[in-house]
């Protein structure tokens, strides 16, 4: 996951959006009011350029690892940009690739990193006003372009930098387990199986209930997995 920075509420009603899930959906609830507030944040403003360049780095490694990896990446371009001060896309292009492997980047992400750089200046990437007035399928269809980033890591950065409110990340683990948790016959004693997760089709069968707020409900199923865990009851309010 990306490292820790600023956060703010969402820019739309966290309240409004819990009261209409749960009169559309009794079942959803009930799991709400037993994980409690709503408390999703949204992450400083990078530009999508700086997030999904972040995102790149942090694919498949543990997040020390990986911010490790990305402060490296950054501080090798203090000559040219200055500490504190992302690298543009222009110079992830002309930069050596000795410069992006000594960071610590492999070279399938070495080739990431250059990807988005490009789709950045040619506008397959949009600017962060652009994007800002673009619909969720428009995003994904742009930003799914550039090598190695797939639906997935375009819908986190919808939900967590860009505070959208209706997604549904159909292929999160977390999110599937959370909805045969709460929907399905799955037990929080169960060992998970493949045949205990969800289809896709079945999970959107579901949310048409809770259209437009998908990523209040999305939420409210990674609670699930965390209530699901064996310390989760000594841990709720009395």
């Amino acid at each position: 996951m990306p490292r820790p920075s600023a956060t703010r509420k969402p820019p739309y009603d966290a309240e409004e959006a819990v009261a209409a899930l749960a009169a559309a959906d009794p079942k959803l609830g009930r799991l709400m009011e037993q994980a409690g507030p709503y408390r999703l944040r949204v992450s400083g403003a990078l530009s999508p350029f700086e997030s999904l360049a972040e995102s790149i780095i942090y694919q498949q490694l543990h997040g020390k690892a990986a911010a490790a990896i990305h402060t490296r990446m950054l501080e090798s371009f203090h000559e040219v940009c200055g500490v504190g001060v992302h690298p543009l896309p222009e110079h992830l292009l002309d930069c050596p690739t000795a410069q992006l492997r000594g960071a610590g980047l492999s070279a399938n992400k070495t080739l990431a990193l250059r990807d988005l750089a490009a789709k950045t200046l040619d506008g397959t990437v949009p600017s962060l006003a652009r994007i800002r007035r673009m619909a969720d399928g428009d995003i994904i269809e742009h930003l799914t372009q550039v090598r190695g980033i797939g639906r997935w890591t375009v819908e986190m950065m919808l939900m967590f930098r860009l505070g959208r409110p209706d997604i549904l990340p159909t292929s999160d683990y977390g999110v599937r387990k959370g909805f045969a948790l709460t929907f399905g016959k799955l037990k929080p004693t169960d060992k998970v199986t493949p045949a205990d997760l969800p289809k896709p089709a079945e999970m959107e069968r579901r949310a048409k209930r809770w259209h437009p707020w998908c990523s209040v409900a999305s939420w409210y199923l990674w609670r699930a997995c965390d209530l699901a865990k064996p310390d989760a009851a000594a841990k709720q309010p009395v």
